[in-house]
């Protein structure tokens, strides 16, 4: 972007002389040490309060969340890290939390993927969440409660918090990692697809709807500073309006947001619909074909399901020269993890993305 060693004989006199001598010199550099640390630590408050993008700057560039991945892998990026299992009780909420896996299982066993070509992320630190989020929400997650309320498992709040974030904040922070590291990917190489993330309903102060961290937020913000990227568009086409990085990014103009999504379910959130550049919204009762002719009209494309919708897509960027990053986002049922990877399996037998490697490249 990246001895000399003295050797000397000392009389009781030199000896207390250069007692006193030494214990002068270390006053005088502990004086100067706490004066600069001090005068770093006023700096740097100064800093945080008054130039708040600075810092943002200097988090996204001292991140190890960009890494170089080899050829031998393909741009499909998962960890078994992603999966959520916390003595059964994530069953409650009917979100399926083993999705990820499942997904990536399809494929391999489908023979479209193998799994040594799979991309698997760093987990997002601290620093790195705070790139949007604030120390203070941050904070609050340290409450069992309100990782309950977020996720919507009320059992949650009874667990030690350590459990909470080993068992349940981790696998997100893997996913966020994953979600970064897939617009690296997909400028270096047209497209990327994070098996996990999505998360839309997280802004950087609150989140909700099984989404504790704003991973698309962060992702454009890495992006535009470390791949110099000058526009982004956000096609959001799960159910629930997204309004997580609705609420983030709404009023930062090189983003334009489409939303197609149900304004007669969560999250209601009228507010953010306000930051919605294209709104589509698709009422409980759509049929598939009148779906797809709100997308294409969208999109301004030419002529089902979840494999179409997301062809439509992959096709309108990649005819275009545009990178495409896609999340998985939600999944409320167990046919979804099938869904999904027929989806992939479709986007790779058209050629709009290449799952398997060369035999050359191998």
């Amino acid at each position: 972007m990246k001895d000399i060693r003295v050797v000397s004989t000392w009389t009781d006199l030199t000896r207390d002389s250069a007692l006193y001598l030494l214990y002068t010199f270390a006053a005088i550099k502990v004086s100067k040490f706490i004066y600069r640390c001090f005068q770093s630590s006023e700096m740097s408050s100064f800093s945080m309060e008054t130039h708040p993008e600075a810092l943002r700057r200097e988090r996204i560039l001292s991140s190890k969340l960009y890494f170089n991945v080899p050829e031998s892998k393909v741009s499909i990026i998962y960890s078994s890290a992603y999966d959520i299992s916390f003595l059964g009780i994530e069953k409650l909420h009917p979100f399926d939390s083993t999705k990820w896996r499942r997904v990536c299982k399809f494929l391999v066993s489908d023979g479209f993927l193998e799994e040594k070509s799979i991309v698997e992320p760093l987990e997002a630190s601290n620093s790195d969440l705070l790139v949007v989020h604030s120390l203070d929400y941050l904070n609050s997650l340290k409450s069992s409660a309100t990782v309950a309320r977020i996720t919507e498992v009320p059992p949650v709040a009874l667990f030690p918090n350590f459990l909470v974030q080993q068992k349940v904040l981790s696998p997100f922070r893997k996913q966020v990692g994953g979600t970064i590291l897939a617009a690296k990917l997909a400028v270096e190489r047209g497209w990327a697809i994070n098996v996990g993330g999505g998360f839309h309903h997280c802004t950087a102060e609150r989140g909700g709807g099984f989404c504790a961290f704003a991973d698309i937020s962060l992702c454009i913000h890495f992006a535009f500073l470390r791949l110099s990227i000058s526009r982004v568009m956000i096609i959001d086409l799960d159910a629930h309006q997204g309004n997580g990085h609705e609420t983030d990014l709404g009023d930062d103009s090189r983003v334009y947001i489409l939303d197609m999504y149900n304004p007669e379910i969560y999250p209601y959130d009228y507010t953010a619909r306000r930051f919605i550049d294209q709104k589509v919204e698709v009422k409980s009762g759509t049929t598939t074909d009148e779906y797809l002719r709100k997308l294409d009209k969208a999109l301004e494309i030419s002529p089902d399901g979840i494999t179409s919708r997301d062809e439509k897509v992959f096709r309108f960027s990649r005819e275009r020269e545009i990178p495409v990053v896609m999340l998985t986002s939600g999944g409320y049922m167990k046919s979804n993890a099938r869904v999904i990877a027929d989806s992939i399996e479709n986007l790779s037998r058209q050629g709009l993305i290449k799952t398997q490697l060369d035999s050359a490249s191998t």
